[in-house]
Parts: C-alpha cells; structure tokens; sequence
C-alpha cells in the first residue's frame, strides 16, 4: 500500500506465534455472530466479532496476556511498566494478576476515573502523568530503563501482535465461509497486524481494510510518507484508537497485510454505536464501533465488496457521561438529524411562511430571536430520512425564497452554537477560536495565564462530554493588525486551535 519500501517482516514467524499464543488463561474465544437486521438494512451480511465480550471488554487482553506470558522468570522478578489511557491498561494488570507480577500502569491525567479504578481493582498500581498517551508512554518508558522493570507495549511488539492475531484466526475458525473482508479498528496498528497476517495465508483473497476515525489517522499518514510519522493533532474522541504515531513494526507488517486503509467522522462513529446498540443491546466504546462505521460508509459509498463481510467491535469501555453526547450526534452521523441556518425577511408573515415551508418534518430544535435588521437567521434541527433526504430540504426552502445553510457537519455549529444563539457581540472588532482544552485541573487558567491582558474575551462557550479533551469556543476584541500578535500568544498555550472568525455558523447568529 506504500509508495516506499519499509523493511520486511516474516509473516511465517509471526503466524507461528498466533498459531502458539498463549491467551486463553486469560482471554475468552468471543463468537462471530451475524447482525441480521444490519445486514437486511444494509444489503450485505454482516458478522460482528464481539471482542466488547472479553472480562475486560476489549482485545487488549489478548496481546497482554499472550506477552506476559512469555516473560522468563527473571523477568517476572523485575515487574512489568505499561502506559495506556485504559483498555491496555486493564489488559497488562489483569494479565499480571493473573501471573502474580507487580504491574505499574503510567496513564494521562485526563484519564477517567472509572478507568483508574478498574485497573487499580485488579491490584495494579497506576500513576497519573501527562496530558495524552504519548507523554504518559514516555513517562512509562523511562521509569522501565530505570528501574529494569520490562515494558509492555500496547502494539509495537511481536508477541502482542501475535496475541491480538487470535482474532483473525478465531474468524476464520467461526465463519461457515471465507469472509470477502473484514473491517479493523485501527490505531496503533496491533489488531490489524495481527489478523492481516493471518488473513494474508489463511484467507488470501479477503480484503483486510484498516479503519481510523479521520482526525487520528496514524496508519494513514504512515501509508502516505511510506514510514510512520507523528500526527501533528490527534482527535481523543475514540481514545482508544488515538494514537499519534502507529508503530514501525506494525507499519511495516500492514505494508505487506493490508488492503485498504479509510477514515470515518466521529459522527459516523455514533451512529455505528447506535447500530451496535440495536443489534446486540451492548453500548460500545466510540473506539469499539470504528469498524463498522467504516463499513457502513464503504457500502454507502459503493466501495465494499460482495458478499459477507466481518466487523471488529473491539471495546465496551465507555464513559457514562459520554452516552447522551453519542446519542445526539448518532443521528447526525446516519443522516437521520440535519442542522442548518435558515435566512428569512424580518418582517410580518414571514415566520410563519418559513414554518409552513418544513411542512411535515419532525423539528429536533428551533432557535431564533428578533433582530433589529432587515433578514433574521433562524437556527434549526430536523429529522430527516437518510443523506439524501437534506438536498430535498433546501430545494423546498429555495422554492419558498428562503436560503438554507446546511451546518449538519459544523463543528462550531453542533459543539456550540446550539447552546449559545440569543446574544450577539456589539460593533467592536471580534476575532473568534475553537480549541481543544485538556480536561484536567487548571487548564482554563493556564490558558488565561499565557495570553496578554490587553486582548478583552468577548466570548466563551465550553464543551465535554466525558472525553479526555474539553472544547472551548473563544471570542476576542482585538484590531485586525493585532491579530497576528494575538495569534502568536494564542500558540503558545500549546492547545489545538482552529480559527472560525470566517464561519457562517458564527456570522449568522453570534457576530455583533
């Protein structure tokens, strides 16, 4: 799949070593099953492998076990270091529970505290550094040089790969026939490894297709650069897949196993939750339904093949607080919700000209507020059919002479508009910024603490939802030749911004 030529990986090896991992001390055989109301509604047979079934609810405890397995007795003596923002996490203290070995687990401080406590319960210890996974492996990695203690790592490594493999294998043993693909959430890159390897003598001519939601595409831009690159922002909403940089082995095994690499957007992701949801009353991880968005997407679009083709749900862990935030944006995802500002003459008669004009259509919500102007903009939630069904919505609007923008992928719109229309700036010059705020203690006044007193903020709206990041919308007074200088400050808190002072969702309903 790559332009360069990365080393070569004996493929023959490493199937020997799935063929002789040690998991199932520890892991569980999980069933494939076929969906068959996803697969009526879709065209295709789909088959799920429920890895959400494990002890841990996630894949992760087979690589982990089939590792530690294969420590000497040295090795056990000196202890096992990990660094993971959960499924792995639980993975490695399970496995060292289970081989009486003192684990220590490095994990982000934006870690959730249902996480924590499950590897704690498992008699790990666990230490909290960092803001992301990548500053918490490093930590990991320096305490294991220090201290001899050996590091498991949560993809880069032959018999971690060789763990995560028995998912291939197990497909192939559980289906009545050879799948013509099968769909891998992918971030690091250990799980389709593994079953990229078996697949490629087992199963030659069954497409194996990588999975990555799109603003963590690791496996991705390493495709691309024809060696593994770290990703310059990565998206936490399916932290379990988003890792900023996929590991050299694992790149080179899926240079050579792999047939297809695609991403899916975190809305698609929802709605493939849902979809799980309906088809087997289990709530999976945003990670755990990667693959099936990208199935869905791939028959929408055209692209996958004929005939029955296999899924991983790959985790169960998920947040709590996160499943209202899924809910809502799962309908997005399937075309089944449209957001979307609507242009209308403030003047008598035409509300209710606009209202006639939904017709029928269910309204999801409705914003709106008199303007002293000569058009008001009126900010709208549909229910609509599938994707198609939003094109037929604008044409009706167009034939009523109202304007429509569709704002139903408008991050500033979904994230925060909603929550903000009824107030606007006043005539002083405003430059407006999303950002992605690290959820731990004191990141709001670290932020406030790095910028220059002279610049007023004229608006704040925040957002979680139970994930590792907050997202913050932010508006400043400040003159267009200070911009730069404001941008330069805004840079150094080291936060991911991204600049909507041009977007219309902001010039119709917040712009003074």
């Amino acid at each position: 799949m790559s332009g360069a030529n990365p080393p070569k990986v004996d493929l023959d090896d490493l199937r020997a070593r799935i063929d002789a991992a040690q998991v199932y001390g520890l892991a569980q055989r999980t069933p494939t099953q076929f969906a068959p109301k996803l697969s009526a509604r879709l065209g295709r047979n789909i088959w799920l492998k429920r890895e959400d079934m494990q002890d841990v609810f996630s894949f992760k405890i087979r690589g982990a076990a089939n590792r530690i397995a294969r420590l000497s007795e040295l090795e056990r003596k000196r202890g096992v270091v990990a660094a993971s923002a959960g499924n792995h996490a639980q993975g490695v203290a399970a496995a060292a529970q289970f081989y009486k070995i003192k684990a220590l687990i490095f994990m982000p401080v934006t870690t959730p505290p249902i996480k924590i406590s499950a590897v704690q319960a498992m008699g790990a210890e666990t230490r909290l550094i960092g803001d992301n996974y990548d500053e918490a492996c490093e930590a990991a990695i320096k305490h294991a040089k220090e201290t001899v203690a050996v590091f498991v790592h949560p993809f880069d490594e032959r018999d971690v790969i060789a763990g995560q493999g028995t998912v291939g294998k197990e497909i192939l043993e559980q289906m009545p026939r050879i799948p013509a693909a099968v769909y891998v959430c992918t971030g690091g890159g250990g799980l389709v490894s593994g079953i990229g390897a078996w697949f490629d003598r087992h199963a030659p001519n069954a497409q194996v297709i990588a999975v990555e939601p799109e603003g963590a595409q690791s496996l991705g831009a390493a495709l691309a650069a024809g060696k593994p690159v770290p990703l310059d922002t990565v998206d936490g909403f399916a932290d379990g897949v988003a890792v900023r940089t996929v590991g050299t082995l694992t790149h080179a095994i899926c240079t050579q196993t792999v047939d297809a690499q695609m991403a899916v957007s975190n809305d698609e992701i929802c709605a493939a939750v849902r979809d799980i949801f309906e088809a087997t009353r289990t709530i999976v991880e945003p990670a755990g339904a990667v693959a099936l968005a990208g199935v869905i997407k791939h028959i929408r679009e055209g692209g996958a093949p004929e005939g029955d083709l296999v899924v991983t749900v790959s985790g169960a862990n998920v947040n709590f607080d996160r499943i209202g935030h899924m809910v809502d944006r799962a309908e997005f995802g399937a075309g089944e919700e449209m957001l979307f500002a609507a242009t209308i003459p403030e003047q008598a008669g035409a509300f209710l000209n606009f209202v006639r004009a939904l017709g029928q259509r269910a309204v999801t919500e409705f914003n709106y507020r008199f303007a002293p102007r000569s058009e008001a903009h009126v900010l709208v939630g549909l229910k609509t059919r599938d994707m198609t069904d939003r094109a037929q919505v604008i044409a009706d609007m167009a034939a009523q002479n109202i304007h429509v923008t569709d704002l139903s992928h408008d991050r500033l719109a979904k994230r925060h508009l909603r929550h903000m229309v009824g107030g606007r700036g006043d005539d002083r010059a405003e430059a407006v910024y999303r950002f992605e705020f690290p959820e731990r203690p004191g990141a709001l006044t670290q932020f406030l603490e790095t910028l220059d007193a002279r610049w007023n903020i004229s608006l704040f709206h925040y957002s979680n939802h139970g994930a590792a990041e907050g997202h913050v919308l932010c508006g400043f007074h400040v003159a267009e030749d200070d911009i730069d200088a404001l941008e330069i400050q805004l840079e150094g808190t080291g936060y991911p911004m991204a600049r909507e002072t041009d977007n219309p969702a902001y010039g119709f309903f917040l712009r003074g």
